[in-house]
């Protein structure tokens, strides 16, 4: 979208859809008969890679919708999978099968506390959110699966959808410098590993400090913390 349109609670939103290509609706936007219609006031967002729309506001606690990666905590387990909390008002269920090349006898062993990226499969009003490590139509986990070391932290869910862009200004700026994993959950939980813990903190610093910056600002923001810890 060039330009900025808000949005308020029961607005009826066009989203210019050509019929064709599977629309996806986000946060802050449901359907009613033929209609789109936001249950949230924000800023209206549209990908045209996913064909995605969603409502953007400083909202606190995630609400799920599917086909969202997601970072989260494995917080039990039980017979037919593992509960994971992932910030929103339920925890989601994550099912034993849901991984690649996972059987009835070769299963994941995930421990109490240990992070996974993952994507929504399932996420209404009725149930709890479901999630999976794996794409369900390839049987291959795309980057999906457990978080091994690195170190996970919160920012807010507006910054979390723009480090997903391809063109995250303050991710580009700490690539070109150091070598460097994250994985971003539009949940607003971050994993971050790097070659030491001096360099994973400078890149959760520098994430953290990049809310409210621009271009040229997040990299004069990364070389600042590069030259303080000399790196």
């Amino acid at each position: 979208m060039a330009n900025v349109k808000v949005v308020l609670p029961g607005d009826i939103v066009d989203t210019q859809s050509d019929g064709e290509a599977v629309l996806r609706l986000g946060p802050g936007l449901v359907q009613h008969s033929d209609d789109i219609q936001a249950t949230t006031g924000g800023v209206l967002h549209a990908s045209s890679d996913t064909n995605q729309w969603w409502v953007g506001s400083n909202r606190r606690r995630y609400v799920a919708a599917e086909g969202e990666p997601v970072v989260g905590v494995v917080v039990g387990r039980h017979g037919e999978g593992y509960r994971v909390d992932i910030g929103s008002a339920h925890d989601a269920l994550l099912p034993l099968l849901a991984f690649e090349g996972a059987t009835k006898r070769n299963k994941p062993n995930l421990a109490i506390g240990a992070a996974v990226y993952a994507r929504v499969a399932v996420a209404n009003s009725m149930m709890d959110p479901e999630i999976e490590c794996v794409n369900a139509h390839t049987g291959k986990s795309e980057g999906f699966g457990e978080l091994h070391a690195g170190f996970v932290f919160r920012c807010s869910l507006g910054l979390a959808r723009r480090l997903l862009s391809a063109s995250s200004p303050v991710l580009a700026a700490l690539g070109a410098e150091l070598a460097y994993e994250a994985a971003v959950g539009v949940n607003g939980r971050v994993w971050v590993k790097a070659g030491s813990p001096e360099k994973t903190i400078l890149v959760v610093n520098a994430i953290r400090n990049s809310e409210h910056l621009d271009s040229r600002q997040c990299k004069q923001m990364v070389k600042e913390l590069l030259d303080r810890q000399s790196l």
